[in-house]
């Protein structure tokens, strides 16, 4: 005899046969409980069950086409642990995005949230072992910081006992630092953008997965971009069928995401959105409509190959060959999701970087420590950072970022947990 624990997702009662969908730590099981094989008092408590509620369950498996995953558990006898209080919040099918965020801490206990988060988790874990397995060391870089990476208008102050400092944007400078000593190096870890954007790619706090390598130039860091990509989708599809078949995702889609990634230039871009109808120029910013319009027709991550060096942060390289233009690379997810990671070669002559930080407004002083790694063994290095909960978006084909993270940081929220 064996036992299971859960909660009850679903309860059908078809006369002396009660079917239970239990939903735990691997999914969602169908329980058969008829009454010619529990006690009385068993089947009490098999009529007493309401949504949620949490019990342990004896009995066997047997095989079962019709029931998820092929198998169901065939029950002898019930513990009720809890019984839930009823109507459970969120008992109805279909609930709006603003239910979902005000009632988050039982949202996320549905079957979609549940197939969502374990793609995540995979992910996650396929990440670190590519990193692991290519001589990578992981780092772990500091939240709050005294100086801006990607611009002040985006940053969160705070008041650090009573010196004034910021939630990270990115953990890249911290990054460079630690090259000089691994040489490879990579972190996992939250960044935070005060962007008052309310649009289906953005979130306020995101987890950021950024490596950085000495001696690495443009092209090798597409090579890692890509290869990353191609693992973390091989990895997902291999170990987590049920639920990308839940999610309407083929997991034959993402075992074709293999390298190399299709390359277009910034020019040919601009070239091909204004084939598209766009009213876009050279020298133009390209944004989130726009990449919805470079990504909607290809089924494969494409790379974007150099970027106005005006629209760029100060430690953006210049194209050697390319006056204005910076050492970038945008790596934007197929089917209209467009940007997932962006990267580039880092500015390594001194004079240069002063240049562009006085050029961005902030006072080099400021800026003393990073200078201090060009000084001291400037190296050539380049290195990106990928948004986990864009990767996860495009993955699981959500419409929304909000729900590729647990507990999202949206622009004007309303209540938050």
């Amino acid at each position: 005899m064996e036992t299971i624990r859960g909660w009850v997702l679903k309860k059908r009662e078809h006369g002396n046969i009660i079917f239970i969908d239990l939903r735990n730590r691997d999914g969602v099981t169908q329980c058969v409980i008829r009454r010619e094989n529990v006690s009385n008092e068993d089947w009490s408590k098999a009529e007493e069950l309401t949504q949620e509620s949490s019990i342990i369950l004896r009995g066997g498996w047997r095989l079962e086409d019709r029931a998820p995953r092929g198998r169901e558990f065939v029950v002898n006898g019930i513990e009720i642990v809890h019984l839930a209080e009823t109507p459970y919040p969120l008992g109805k099918k279909e609930h709006s995005p603003e239910t979902l965020m005000e009632k988050r801490h039982l949202a996320v206990r549905g079957q979609r949230y549940q197939a969502i988060f374990r793609v995540r988790s995979e992910i996650l874990r396929a990440s670190r072992e590519y990193f692991i397995n290519n001589g990578y060391v992981e780092v772990s870089p500091p939240i709050i910081v005294t100086t801006a990476c990607e611009g002040g208008a985006t940053l969160f102050k705070i008041d650090y006992f009573d010196i004034p400092a910021y939630l990270t944007q990115s953990s890249q400078l911290y990054l460079e630092i630690m090259i000089f000593t691994y040489e490879k190096v990579w972190c996992l870890a939250p960044s935070f953008r005060a962007e008052k954007s309310r649009t289906r790619r953005h979130l306020a706090e995101f987890w950021h997965l950024e490596a950085e390598a000495a001696w690495m130039n443009l092209d090798e860091l597409m090579k890692l971009e890509e290869e990353l990509v191609s693992h973390i989708c091989r990895s997902v599809a291999e170990k987590c069928q049920y639920e990308l078949k839940l999610l309407n995702r083929n997991p034959e889609e993402l075992l074709e995401i293999e390298p190399p990634f299709k390359r277009i230039s910034y020019e040919e871009a601009i070239m091909e959105l204004k084939r598209e109808g766009v009213n876009i120029e050279i020298g133009d910013e390209i944004g989130g409509d726009e990449e919805y319009i470079l990504t909607k027709k290809h089924n494969k991550p494409i790379f974007l190959v150099g970027y106005p060096l005006k629209y760029k942060p100060f430690y953006v390289k210049e194209l050697k060959d390319k006056s204005g233009m910076g050492a970038t690379v945008d790596l934007l997810a197929p089917e209209g999701y467009g940007e997932m990671a962006t990267g580039g070669e880092r500015e390594d002559n001194i004079e240069k970087l002063i240049e562009r930080i006085r050029g961005e407004g902030f006072d080099p002083e400021n800026y003393d420590w990073y200078i201090d790694l060009r000084r001291y063994g400037s190296v050539p290095h380049a290195g990106f950072g990928m948004g986990i909960d864009r990767l996860t978006w495009w993955i699981c084909k959500l419409d929304h970022i909000r729900d590729a993270t647990p507990f999202p940081r949206l622009y004007r929220t309303g209540k938050m947990i």
